[in-house]
């Protein structure tokens, strides 16, 4: 499955996303490396080529929209049109945060597509989701192994776009409140209000399920 079109004939499919440990999105390295120079130096000439940007964020862009939308198909659209908007304006993106940069345009393309469509059906995002291990799945992997309870799949698909997405920052990618203000463009209060109310309504959305299926009758399963 072709994710990306690179410069724009070399295509960057599942096979060629890169497998990291912590989804964080600095480079775990001591020495900068890619588009990590550019940000430090300013120097437009450290930024790395199309194909070498795209090897570098591809798999970290991948695994958000896969966080943010919950199913394979959304993740990989989401990843196609960040890139898209990637490869229109990175001439004229300014040294600062440049994983910071691809967060904020996979988010709001993330909440752009949920306005349009209404909801989005979470199909995958595990518990323990925000704690990868170093032999993380490639996201095919992700895709089937990867199924939330059918309660907590449908507490998520409650939420609205935005306190969703706060919390799928917060919660499972772990950015600061700081670095989700940043990436959805709101204050500081908005982001911590967005957080608590997700967290309540996941809370009382769950409590209320787990009621009814106590005064359920039993079902037979045989």
């Amino acid at each position: 499955t072709t994710i990306v079109q690179s410069n724009p004939a070399t295509p960057v499919s599942m096979a060629h996303l890169e497998q990291y440990g912590e989804g964080d999105w600095v480079e775990p390295s001591d020495e900068l490396t890619g588009t990590a120079v550019f940000d430090a130096t300013g120097d437009k000439t450290t930024m790395p080529s199309w194909d070498e940007l795209v090897r570098q964020h591809a798999d970290r862009v991948y695994r958000l929209a896969y966080r943010l939308s919950g199913n394979q198909h959304d993740a990989e659209d989401l990843t196609q049109e960040t890139f898209i908007r990637v490869f229109r304006s990175v001439q004229n993106y300014q040294p600062g945060t440049f994983e910071g940069w691809l967060h904020r345009i996979t988010t709001n393309l993330f909440l752009d597509m949920v306005r349009r469509r209404g909801r989005v059906r979470m199909e995958a995002l595990p518990d323990d989701y925000d704690r990868v291990p170093a032999d993380e799945p490639n996201p095919e992997q992700i895709y089937h192994e990867s199924r939330l309870g059918p309660d907590l799949q449908a507490a998520l698909d409650s939420l609205p776009p935005e306190f969703r997405a706060a919390v799928v920052l917060c919660d499972i990618e772990g950015l600061s409140y700081e670095e989700i203000g940043a990436t959805l463009g709101v204050k500081l209060g908005t982001v911590r209000s967005r957080i608590h109310r997700g967290r309540q309504a996941l809370r009382d959305y769950l409590a209320a399920h787990s009621e009814d299926a106590e005064h359920s009758p039993a079902v037979a399963t045989e």
